[in-house]
């Protein structure tokens, strides 16, 4: 069964046009209602978190009445991390979990992800059975079966609990001066308390949302705001969350930013010496850098790759028995703690890292050296399929033929944007900056 609706990570547009419009996710609601109310009594129910985008309002209303009019009982938790919705799904005994979000895209776009009852997100032939209901239409419940929706004021706290719940009991993060970003999003208010309460010293910034603020100049997609905070305010350490707090990057205290896969390598590195990352592997996405697995190589490690998407990450780690993964761009899964990429928890992990060794930041952020890296992105208009043409074919067979023996190559649609992303990797950065410029001209042209 096919999908067009979902990409790598749920139904993803610019709000108030097609697919992210207010009717769509009335239809999806009543669709995963359907779904998920397959036995047609009353005791199912649903629970519903956003991030701070304004058309988070009008989708979070859409949805819940397409819910409550399959007879699901919807459970709302306002403005949570994404995670936080995985984790009460479970907590909360639900059938179904939707996070409203477009994670780190600007406020103009949103999103909606849907968890399944054991709180991990939902596989593509789910997703493709609920597309296909939304689009043909579902049997509505019977006037007295319509679900009813309330409002749960505790959702952030018991997050709050849940976070703490993973830094070692004995550890303590007195003294750290620590800058928090929380984008503008979603963790504007359990960042900073988890951290306060584990005693950091703060610096705030991404803390006061208006709904077209998200991401904006912040967050882990920029961090330069939070990068000059640290420099200027003699941080130990900076974290910067995206808008849904699913990703991180770490910055240092000179102000320099490690990204997901240098956090991955310190988090395998020290897994593997307590005994705890399973099967000795570690799974991250085809744009984890070469260093890494070179890195990890060189320690008695495996690197296992999966298709770009945090979903992915997460679906060949439960199949292999893994218990850490993620992604460059700062999703980090840990199964012991989330069923999906957490970006405070992450940042746990990196912290308690400090407060256990006494070593600053700098001597825990780089923990390899990278491969040189390009990527260059190439928009192009809705059905235009430029990778299937001829040219772009040639000029990515040719790439591919010059890289042999000298790095890599990897193009792809994102799913999340309208975008042909094109990267490679070479130590050769002369070459590295050819082989891209010939595929980004070959798709300029043929879009």
């Amino acid at each position: 069964m096919s999908r067009t609706l979902f990409g790598t990570d749920g139904v993803r547009g610019r709000a108030n046009s097609y697919p992210m419009i207010a009717e769509m996710a009335l239809k999806l609601g009543a669709a995963a209602g359907r779904y998920f109310r397959k036995d047609g009594s009353n005791v199912h129910r649903v629970v519903i978190g956003k991030d701070t985008r304004l058309s988070g309002y009008m989708f979070e209303t859409a949805l819940t009445a397409g819910l409550t009019s399959t007879g699901m009982n919807v459970l709302l938790l306002g403005p949570v991390p994404t995670p936080a919705v995985g984790y009460l799904t479970t907590s909360m005994r639900a059938d179904v979990g939707i996070m409203i979000s477009a994670s780190h895209n600007p406020h103009y776009d949103n999103g909606i992800k849907f968890f399944g009852p054991d709180g991990f997100k939902l596989n593509d032939e789910a997703e493709a059975e609920i597309e296909a209901l939304a689009m043909n239409g579902v049997e509505l419940a019977m006037a007295e079966n319509i679900g009813r929706a309330r409002r749960i004021d505790d959702g952030r706290f018991r997050y709050v609990e849940r976070a703490k719940a993973s830094f070692p009991d004995n550890l303590r993060l007195n003294g750290l001066k620590v800058v928090i970003d929380c984008a503008n999003g979603a963790a504007y208010k359990t960042a900073p308390e988890v951290l306060w309460e584990l005693g950091a010293d703060l610096v705030e910034i991404g803390v006061s949302p208006d709904g077209l603020n998200i991401n904006r100049n912040c967050g882990s997609t920029d961090v330069s705001t939070a990068a000059a905070a640290v420099v200027a305010h003699g941080a130990d350490v900076g974290i910067c969350l995206d808008g849904d707090a699913d990703r991180v990057m770490i910055i240092d205290e000179a102000g320099n930013v490690a990204d997901g896969d240098q956090i991955m390598a310190l988090m395998a590195a020290r897994w593997a010496d307590e005994g705890r990352l399973r099967g000795g592997t570690l799974v991250a996405s085809v744009m984890s850098n070469l260093g890494l697995e070179r890195f990890l190589a060189g320690r008695g490690l495996r690197l296992e790759r999966a298709p770009v998407g945090d979903r992915y990450v997460v679906e060949r780690m439960r199949e292999g028995g893994w218990n850490l993964g993620g992604e460059q761009s700062g999703h980090i899964v840990m199964t012991d703690y989330a069923t999906t990429g957490d970006g405070l928890i992450a940042a746990l992990q990196f912290l308690a890292a400090m407060a256990e060794t006494g070593e600053p930041a700098s001597a825990l952020s780089q923990s390899f050296q990278t491969v040189p890296q390009l990527l260059k992105n190439v928009r192009f208009d809705a059905g235009a399929t430029p990778l299937e043409t001829d040219t772009v074919r040639a000029a990515i067979a040719d790439a591919e033929t010059r890289l042999t023996g000298n790095g890599r190559l990897l193009i792809r649609k994102s799913g999340t944007e309208p975008l042909i992303r094109v990267m490679a990797e070479s130590e050769d950065a002369a070459l590295l900056e050819r082989v891209v410029d010939s595929v980004v001209e070959a798709v300029e042209a043929a879009v």
